[in-house]
């Protein structure tokens, strides 16, 4: 289990990124949502041990992250959200070296660990090819074998499915469920989708700070009955009067979902509540 304590982080420049961050995080998928710019990147270097807290603790298992920073590396796996490559190397090239770095010092125990993440990602079949010609999906799926040298116990991955086209994605969520069936996989984004078809747990990141977390089933539960949606309706009118949640396209026209114990009027039709909803109140 990843135990995060009252993490603190407050920039040279005043942003206080991180306030007073808690979080139990048990093994499988969890996901941090948030808009750009509430603190995820700044959570996620913190965790990587990629920089300091101002204050609070960090523990894996019973450790603290920062009490040994090399011993604590080798059961990290970090994609972070810009993972750039040698565009003229290729995949099994790039992957073995990065393999040295992990501690893997002897050539076929290496080979050998290169290979399997390979397989694992489905890269082998293009190993050779150079890097700068993967697509968006294989780079990132090669960001994942890279993460996954030495069998981390605790895996962090930052805005991983951005820009990539819907088979790509799709492939790249089964992967992230197929491995973190043993470990802590902790998945940063803004993608709502992506933390509603992977994340049994989940906490939703506001300025700096936790503003709601725990199962999106329960989060769900906890909008039924509230949220309402009508089609077309004026958003200025609808702005005064009750709670928007959001004005978005629905199957090919414009509709407006608001948070009301009551019905808001005649109008207005209830509604099964999304994540989507359950993330955008959460920002109100």
């Amino acid at each position: 289990m990843l135990v995060i304590q009252e993490l603190c982080k407050t920039y040279n420049n005043g942003i206080e990124a991180l306030k007073n961050i808690s979080l139990e995080i048990p093994h499988g998928i969890f996901g941090l949502l948030g808009p750009n710019g509430a603190g995820k990147s700044t959570l996620m270097r913190t965790l990587a041990t990629l920089q300091d807290p101002d204050s609070g603790t960090v523990t894996l298992d019973g450790t603290d992250l920062r009490r040994d920073l090399q011993q604590s590396r080798q059961n990290l796996g970090y994609l972070p959200q810009d993972f750039g490559v040698y565009p003229q190397v290729s995949a099994v090239e790039l992957l073995d070296q990065l393999a040295v770095f992990k501690g893997f010092v002897n050539r076929k125990q290496r080979r050998a660990v290169v290979e399997e993440q390979l397989q694992l990602v489905n890269l082998f079949d293009h190993r050779h090819q150079q890097l700068g010609t993967f697509s968006g999906g294989m780079r990132q799926r090669f960001g994942i074998a890279q993460a996954l040298l030495g069998a981390p116990r605790l895996i962090i991955v930052d805005e991983p499915t951005a820009g990539l086209d819907p088979a790509e994605r799709i492939r790249f969520q089964n992967l992230l469920a197929e491995i973190s069936q043993d470990r802590v996989l902790l998945l940063s984004t803004h993608i709502v989708e992506d933390v509603a078809e992977l994340c049994p747990q989940m906490a939703i990141l506001k300025q700096g700070a936790i503003v709601q977390s725990g199962s999106p089933l329960e989060m769900l539960d906890n909008l039924k009955g509230r949220v309402w949606m009508c089609p077309g309706e004026d958003l200025s009118e609808i702005e005064e009067q009750w709670a928007l949640i959001t004005t978005r396209m629905e199957r090919g026209g414009r509709c407006t979902r608001v948070l009301s114990e009551t019905q808001p009027s005649s109008k207005f039709q209830l509604v099964d509540p999304d994540l989507n909803d359950v993330y955008f109140t959460a920002l109100m």
